[in-house]
């Protein structure tokens, strides 16, 4: 038998840890000379249809099909990729283990959902590790759907949480993502704001002092109330206690930068967006508007310089009955079975999903940076785990790269890889443009050569 714990036992170095208030020392930070590189993944659920995805033509000159035709005024500024995919994903279920795979190219256990493997870290966690500390938050993780639950025993009985995050910072360990716009907003501006004041513990000055005085870790000030805990905890909260620790250090990591003085990227002006009503916003259009105009003030503000971004999880059940001729769900229709009906409803929800993309970019470029554009200093990775959604086809994922990369990406045209190049490539690549110069991630084999 586990001995009952009280709701008053807390960590009590810890609890200080996430509660510390904004300090004027966190505010000191030297300006940098240029514009920071960005890195961002978007990704949209179900796929596309590939005959409405792939255009004819080569290089340069190539023609834009229908779900391309949003980013027609944009072909100066993204990459058209091709016959990239993630072969741990083959041969699996349809959904639920290809999301983790998109951003880390492992090898998706089956679980019940206590012992979560996705095979491998996510590439935007994988360079917060090396960059993080430069900004106020490591990364930013948004998205629109709840995490599911349960397991899809349908589906080769995979648990669907698998299916409800792109961001892993190890292989058993999701990323929380934030579907609320204004905790989102307030995420980016909680040290320039009101202090965050913990109830149970409202000014604690000596853990202040202590963190201004020497290199103490709060986890090594509560250790001993910690091993006491975890001695009475079972095996399965053991774990949740372990990451609870994690996430804690996380945050003494965060202070411990904002402590010393960050170089900071600083733009111009005011940034044209007000705090977001609290709650979900009442359409889905203007939730997904509404999370992306936060993701381009987290790049102008230099509050992070790695982001995500979920449109769906992997088998979104959002209604897309309020577009023109649609009546059903993403996921659903995707399964169209070659019905023109619904095949055709299937395209109008891609078509507005990169209409949506469309958006962001022309947003994103049309902020100057002393003489560039946002978008000319970032790469941004807008796709999909699936080329096919009627067929599960996950070879020659429909992708876009945005971005210049601060010049080091030679946009304009489509870049056709060998037949089934890892998409890890890719990844790698990014890394290295990002400093990170990583000899291999995932399955790659070598950095994604023609970027440049």
């Amino acid at each position: 038998m586990f001995q009952p714990i009280s709701r008053r036992t807390l960590l009590r170095g810890a609890g200080a840890a996430v509660a510390l208030p904004w300090l004027e020392i966190m505010s000191r930070a030297e300006p940098l000379s240029e514009p920071p590189l960005r890195m961002a993944f978007l990704f949209m659920p179900n796929g596309v249809r590939p005959d409405h995805w792939t255009p004819p033509g080569d290089g340069e000159d190539y023609e834009f099909t229908p779900h391309l035709k949003p980013l027609q005024g944009l072909k100066k500024d993204f990459l058209l990729l091709e016959n990239l995919w993630n072969k741990n994903s083959v041969g699996r279920n349809g959904h639920w283990p290809k999301v983790p795979a998109w951003l880390s190219g492992g090898y998706v256990q089956r679980s019940t959902g206590r012992d979560l493997d996705s095979g491998g870290t996510s590439v935007d966690q994988l360079a917060a590790r090396h960059l993080g500390s430069q900004t106020p938050l490591p990364t930013f993780e948004l998205g629109i759907d709840s995490p599911r639950t349960g397991i899809d025993n349908i589906g080769g009985g995979f648990a669907r949480i698998y299916g409800s995050f792109i961001s892993w910072r190890d292989p058993h360990t999701p990323v929380l993502k934030e579907i609320i716009p204004q905790l989102a907003f307030d995420r980016l501006f909680r040290n320039n704001t009101a202090p965050v004041v913990s109830s149970a513990n409202p000014a604690h000055p000596s853990i202040l002092s202590t963190l201004q005085r020497d290199d103490t870790s709060i986890l090594d000030l509560a250790r001993e109330d910690a091993q006491a805990l975890r001695r009475k905890a079972s095996a399965a909260d053991q774990v949740k206690l372990d990451e609870y620790f994690e996430s804690v250090r996380s945050v003494e990591t965060r202070m411990e930068a904002a402590l010393r003085p960050q170089k900071r990227w600083i733009n111009k002006g005011k940034f044209p967006l007000e705090r977001p009503a609290p709650g979900v916003p009442a359409t889905h259009q203007e939730h997904v508007r509404l999370m992306l105009e936060i993701m381009i003030l987290a790049f102008w503000t230099d509050t992070t310089r790695i982001s995500t971004f979920m449109f769906g999880d992997a088998q979104t059940g959002q209604d897309y009955s309020w577009l023109e001729g649609v009546r059903g769900s993403f996921h659903g229709l995707s399964h169209h079975l070659e019905e023109p009906e619904r095949r055709a409803q299937y395209e109008r929800i891609i078509n507005w999903h990169t209409e949506q993309m469309a958006w962001f970019l022309n947003r994103v470029k049309s902020i100057d940076e002393g003489g560039t554009s946002l978008l000319d200093n970032s790469m941004i990775l807008f796709g999909s785990t699936l080329k096919d959604g009627n067929r599960h086809d996950p070879e020659n994922l429909p992708l876009i790269l945005a971005g210049r990369g601060k010049g080091s990406i030679r946009t304009g045209r489509r870049l056709r890889a060998a037949e089934k190049t890892p998409l890890c490539n890719l990844h790698l690549a990014l890394l290295h443009r990002m400093g990170v110069m990583e000899k291999s991630f995932g399955d790659s084999t070598a950095p994604l050569a023609g970027l440049s």
